[in-house]
């Protein structure tokens, strides 16, 4: 067998997933996210948003649901994420892996929650350190979020739940 030069080496083709993320937001219009790293650049953390993929035939507003609850231990209704705030198709690598995203936000009013991180399977809990309640503002003056349009989600999820 032979085998070719690396720079003849073709691509894997990419990880293609349909995601539903949530944002809590809290009176103050704070939203809820979790800060961890890609495990091949722990030097590099970053806050992101709850969520991940749709199971086989489960809704977005389900998995949204259900990610929220695995993730924090908050429990919602899937009434209470009301339509999507935004949709969008993001590529970046995570843990060697080039992904391709389409994910769906929804956003919730959470009063009062304890958050709790004992969800997170074995990947999540190797790469993810705490959650902070943040505004838009502490993202864009000092915090790394994961993605640019974060601090513009985070906006339209307070607006969109507190009628702001």
């Amino acid at each position: 067998m032979t085998v070719p030069p690396p720079d003849q080496v073709p691509e894997p083709a990419p990880i293609r997933r349909r995601t539903a993320r949530v944002l809590p937001v809290d009176a103050e219009g704070r939203v809820l996210l979790l800060h961890g790293w890609d495990p091949h650049h722990p030097e590099r953390p970053f806050w992101f948003t709850i969520g991940g993929a749709a199971e086989d035939g489960e809704s977005l507003r389900d998995a949204a649901v259900r990610e929220l609850y695995e993730e924090t231990r908050i429990a919602v209704d899937p009434a209470e994420l009301g339509e999507p705030i935004a949709e969008q198709i993001i590529e970046f690598s995570w843990g060697g892996h080039h992904i391709v995203q389409d994910q769906v936000f929804y956003a919730v009013l959470v009063i009062s929650a304890e958050v709790s991180l004992e969800g997170l399977d074995q990947w999540e809990q190797a790469t993810t350190d705490k959650y902070g309640w943040l505004a838009a503002g502490e993202l864009e003056d000092a915090e790394r979020p994961a993605h640019p349009d974060i601090p513009d989600l985070i906006r339209a999820a307070a607006a969109g739940v507190l009628g702001e």
